[in-house]
């Protein structure tokens, strides 16, 4: 629609409702928020860049406070597990994957099982406690570590706890990306933040783990990791207090769309 195809636009969303109607029985009247839209209206990068920065600075320094965090602790982690396995615990090589498929195990179940409760208890309380507690279970599992209290089946096992809340949070993250801007740059706006966090801890978090992983001192990872459960935390913290309660809302409610000229809210059938 905000590309001027209202008549395809239209064919879409009535070929949506009568499929929920089939399997669901007759949708509700539309209520809520009705907008009006320039449909000749061409949002350009400019005007993406004063939206993001200047209109929404909080929501974007939000964006980039979760990507950023989350970016390292999995790249610190997950993407070091093999040199921490092989390095400290004398893993052989070939075995390195039954020891990675865990992990992979505990990300998928985090967002399946956990993953509902952001749209009913609500995205602030929900990603400020995954981020923190993901921050706080790994400060314990580098204690232990540091203090050799672990063999690579348990440090296996405190890893994927960790993933299983961390991947719930580092979803959420991509979410909140995607939802707290209009909707003509929701697009631009994740795949800038997403960019930039790659960026920042897809470069710095492995390496820097590495050169801690070769001085083969468990003291020196326990550093790194506390540096990540920082990072974590301070994201959960930035969810308290930048976040946005957007659960149960249309993205119209979130942000109103540049292209409108009229957003009418709280309106009756329409």
């Amino acid at each position: 629609m905000t590309h001027g195809r209202t008549v395809q636009a239209e064919k879409i969303v009535k070929q949506i409702e009568q499929e929920v109607e089939r399997n669901k029985g007759p949708l509700p009247p539309p209520t809520g928020t009705v907008v009006t839209v320039d449909t000749e209206r061409r949002v350009d990068y400019v005007e993406i860049a004063t939206t993001m920065i200047r209109t929404y600075l909080s929501r974007t320094f939000l964006g980039l406070s979760l990507m950023v965090t989350q970016a390292f602790l999995y790249n610190a982690v997950f993407f070091t597990e093999a040199l921490v396995l092989t390095a400290f615990f004398k893993v052989p090589s070939g075995s390195v994957g039954l020891y990675i498929f865990p992990l992979a195990v505990g990300n998928l179940l985090g967002p399946w099982i956990l993953g509902r409760l952001f749209d009913s208890v609500g995205r602030k309380p929900m990603i400020a406690l995954t981020y923190i507690l993901s921050g706080a279970l790994l400060v314990i599992t580098g204690f232990f570590f540091a203090n050799g209290l672990l063999t690579a089946v348990t440090i296996t096992a405190c890893w994927v706890v960790i993933f299983f809340f961390a991947s719930a949070g580092a979803s959420s993250a991509y979410l909140t990306a995607s939802e707290v801007f209009p909707m003509e740059i929701r697009a631009n706006a994740i795949a800038y933040i997403y960019a930039v966090g790659t960026l920042v801890d897809g470069a710095m978090a492995p390496y820097i783990f590495g050169l801690l992983i070769e001085t083969h001192a468990a003291r020196n990872v326990f550093f790194g990791y506390l540096v990540g459960s920082f990072l974590m935390i301070l994201g959960g913290l930035t969810e308290v207090f930048f976040g946005v309660d957007s659960e149960r809302k249309s993205l119209e409610q979130v942000a109103a769309p540049l292209t409108a000229l009229e957003v009418e809210r709280g309106a009756g059938p329409g």
